[in-house]
């Protein structure tokens, strides 16, 4: 099925509506529900092989989806670059002073990578976190306000992660992502890890984070299971909740490298949608869980998803 033809599909199942953005003319776009309690349940999934390398051009038939290992018929399917909403949590605190004019430039590159029809805003934190460029696709006014960043104060981290899912909800695109870069734990917040967990759980968005380490001993992306540090555990383990990813890196000349990765990732991204078989509105968690059958004879791919989503209440 072709993107213009699903669109229309999900359009009618979603209740999508039709937006005006930047002068073009109106066009409609998948939006997903604020809520859970719809009867689709819509799944980003990230394939690669064995090297990492992204895996385009698969058929549905190869995807097989199981919520609470009960198998679901996938109902829609599509590989296209669906239009996106990216919000980015710019960590400005004085533990960033040396840093923040590298990750200030890898943060362009990453907004660099982007398609015409998505969206972006920008958010900065040290004490507290504070929306410094709200929704736009004017690439200049982001660029203006990254570059007059200072580095200064402590690191509220989660406050940061928590206000990122909030304003992300409201964007306008189907698809909806976080940039976290940041090189500290935190030390400041007023929302607990376990808060900013139920609510990245409860919400439809993907994490990416990026940690800016300081080791001597080490120069170049470390395996996301090598990092020792609390703080980097707690950044990977809501990405990987949330299907999205994190990176660790001891030298910021590689942060450029990494975003543009990042944004690589989220243009190569598959949507499956379901209905689900259990009708229980009793908002429990569900769990999803993926896989990607390779063709015949041919390596075995992995796949990466969100862990599951809270059912619909009555």
């Amino acid at each position: 099925m072709s993107l213009k033809k699903l669109l229309a599909v999900l359009t009618a199942i979603l209740a999508l509506a039709t937006m005006t953005t930047f002068g073009r003319q109106p066009q409609t776009v998948l939006q997903r529900r604020l809520s859970v309690d719809v009867d689709v349940v819509l799944v980003d999934a990230t394939v690669t092989d064995s090297q990492g390398h992204y895996v385009p051009q698969l058929d549905r038939e190869r995807f097989r989806l199981w919520e609470d290992r009960i198998e679901q018929k996938i109902e829609y399917f599509f590989a296209e670059d669906i239009p996106q909403t990216v919000g980015i949590l710019l960590d400005v605190s004085g533990s960033m002073q040396n840093k923040i004019t590298v990750a200030q430039q890898a943060a362009l590159k990453f907004l660099q990578e982007g398609n015409q029809d998505d969206e972006f805003f920008l958010i900065e934190f040290n004490d507290r976190p504070e929306l410094s460029s709200d929704f736009t696709a004017n690439f200049m006014k982001l660029e203006k306000q990254l570059v007059a960043a200072s580095a200064e104060g402590n690191t509220a981290l989660y406050d940061a992660v928590y206000l990122g899912l909030q304003k992300v909800r409201a964007g306008r695109n189907p698809r909806k992502a976080l940039l976290l870069i940041t090189d500290g734990e935190d030390n400041w917040s007023n929302y607990r890890l376990s808060e900013v967990r139920e609510f990245l759980k409860e919400s439809d968005v993907q994490l990416y984070a990026v940690g800016i380490e300081s080791w001597e001993s080490h120069h170049n992306i470390q395996p996301e299971e090598r990092d020792p540090r609390m703080g980097r555990f707690v950044l990977k383990e809501l990405s990987d909740l949330s299907g999205g990813r994190s990176f660790f890196t001891t030298s910021v000349v590689n942060l450029d490298d990494v975003c543009t990765r990042i944004a690589s990732e989220l243009h190569s991204q598959y949507v499956l949608g379901y209905v689900s078989t259990n009708g229980t509105k009793d908002g429990k968690w569900r769990k999803i869980s993926l896989r990607v059958e390779p063709a015949k004879n041919s390596p075995r791919l992995h796949v990466r998803t969100k862990h599951g989503y809270y059912g619909p209440r009555r």
